[in-house]
């Protein structure tokens, strides 16, 4: 497995360095000091597997997965505090493991982390399978081609999705449909708004434009929003 290590901490960088090459199966492909790097790195280059710190300046571990949406990597998180396991847990990652990081506890999350791996579907499958999203409209369960979405907003317990020609509204969270949309197409860039990075007109200042639409970028993540774009 092509893995990343994250942790703003130059001696953690080094120790999980070490414990990477205790492993023959994983490969390691690049270290970053923080959470904005990591994401442009996950951009470039297949990452299968990501030893995540949690606390780092700016963006935050738990932000930086919340961003990547359902295509995420595995993640283990490696960090000194443990009182953000039960929100890491939510997001469904391999493991949770405390620092200092023992090479016995390092082996057992990696092994995890192999077991999750090799559930995962093809890229193949997974590719198909995000072409398009089932929404409940009233009684009527239809299907929507994700490219043709331009954003997404949450309204109190409902989730108002906007393309073209038409508005849907389903009772769902922010949260929960954006673990069903591909990473690759859509970013959430507010709280109560998620894009579709092709679909934007312009941008400027704290705001975007998309189909005369006006969104607001939330200083958390622009920065997130600046990568994807690769302005010129």
């Amino acid at each position: 497995m092509n893995c990343l290590i994250v942790d703003d901490n130059k001696i953690a960088r080094i120790t999980l360095r070490k414990m990477v090459s205790l492993d023959p199966s994983l490969v390691l492909v690049g270290e970053c000091p923080d959470a904005t790097d990591a994401y442009q790195k996950i951009l470039q280059q297949p990452i299968d597997l990501i030893f995540l710190d949690v606390e780092m300046p700016g963006m935050s571990g738990i932000e930086l997965v919340k961003s990547l949406g359902q295509h995420q990597p595995l993640i283990i998180f490696t960090t000194s505090k443990k009182e953000y396991a039960a929100e890491a847990f939510d997001l469904q990652v391999a493991d949770y493991i405390t620092k200092p990081v023992t090479p016995v506890r390092f082996l057992q999350a990696v092994e995890k982390a192999k077991a999750s791996f090799k559930k995962k579907p093809t890229t193949a499958s997974a590719t198909a399978s995000n072409e398009f999203i089932f929404i409940r409209d009233s009684n009527v369960v239809r299907r929507l081609k994700a490219k043709d979405i331009l954003f997404l907003e949450a309204k109190g317990d409902y989730v108002q999705i906007f393309t073209e020609e038409k508005q849907y509204h389903i009772h769902a969270t922010l949260k929960s449909v954006e673990e069903k949309l591909s990473a690759d197409l859509f970013l959430r860039i507010h709280r109560s708004f998620i894009i579709n990075v092709g679909k934007i007109d312009t941008l400027e200042g704290k705001t975007i434009i998309i189909h005369k639409h006006v969104i607001p970028v939330s200083d958390a993540y622009r920065s997130l929003l600046n990568n994807r774009m690769q302005i010129l």
